[in-house]
């Protein structure tokens, strides 16, 4: 993506982002994610393409996780064959605000749809077309497991430098939230960032990640804000 006329992307909003509203920590004025996503990429020059009927699509997640194996399947096609006509048979990029439905939609989907995880967007496709103005000092960020797994670990940690100073990597196998579970059985987040707290220095105020019911573990258990890295580009490049 070279030229201003090649700035197309095709934006799917996760279920989890359109349904879900900011964190406690947030300020009235701030926006919700998909508002802001949509901001950041016209900001950075980009023509948004919406999927039709994006209300009506989800990855297939949430039913693959419970076992639903038809329902993930139907979910999951019909998203691909929207995502498909949405970017004219892969011609632009799809970008997803969550690592968990990118990496699920990986694992479903052909190889024609070029589908492109939040961080690597930011990293390779965003940031290049805007310019930091005002870095933070400190900043927290976490892996989610699906980050671990597609391993962009490094590129998180990267475009966190871009962003801040200073960047603590938070330490944890899991978070222990593992999609709605965190609801159901709270403690099994509490006992995956049992450590948490301890590994947050003491002028840290701001928490990142990639997936929006995990942030909403940290939050609880780090008592700082905790919210997308697409907040955090937002705000220093403004």
């Amino acid at each position: 993506m070279n030229t201003t006329a090649d700035l197309k992307v095709v934006y799917f909003p996760s279920c989890i982002n359109r349904s879900m509203g900011k964190n406690s920590f947030q300020d009235s004025d701030d926006l919700q994610l998909t508002e802001l996503t949509h901001q950041l990429l016209v900001r950075a020059g980009f023509t948004i393409i919406y999927p039709e009927s994006v209300d009506t699509h989800c990855c297939g997640m949430p039913f693959s996780s419970k076992g639903f194996a038809e329902a993930n399947h139907e979910q999951s096609s019909a998203l691909e064959t929207t995502l498909l006509k949405a970017s004219e048979n892969g011609k632009y990029p799809v970008l997803y605000d969550m690592s968990p439905c990118f990496y699920h939609s990986k694992e479903e989907f052909s190889k024609t749809l070029k589908i492109v995880d939040p961080i690597e967007f930011m990293l390779d496709y965003v940031m290049p077309q805007l310019v930091v103005k005002n870095k933070k000092d400190t900043v927290a960020v976490f892996p989610v497991c699906s980050v671990k797994k597609i391993g962009k670990t490094e590129q998180l940690v990267a475009l966190s430098k871009l962003c801040a100073d200073k960047v603590t990597l938070i330490d944890s196998n899991c978070c222990g939230f593992a999609g709605d579970r965190g609801f159901l059985i709270p403690e099994l987040n509490e006992h995956g960032l049992r450590e948490l707290k301890a590994q947050i220095p003491a002028n840290c105020k701001e928490g990142y990640s990639t997936s929006r019911t995990c942030e909403i573990g940290f939050e609880k258990m780090s008592g700082i804000d905790f919210k997308s890295i697409f907040y955090l580009v937002d705000e220093v490049t403004r």
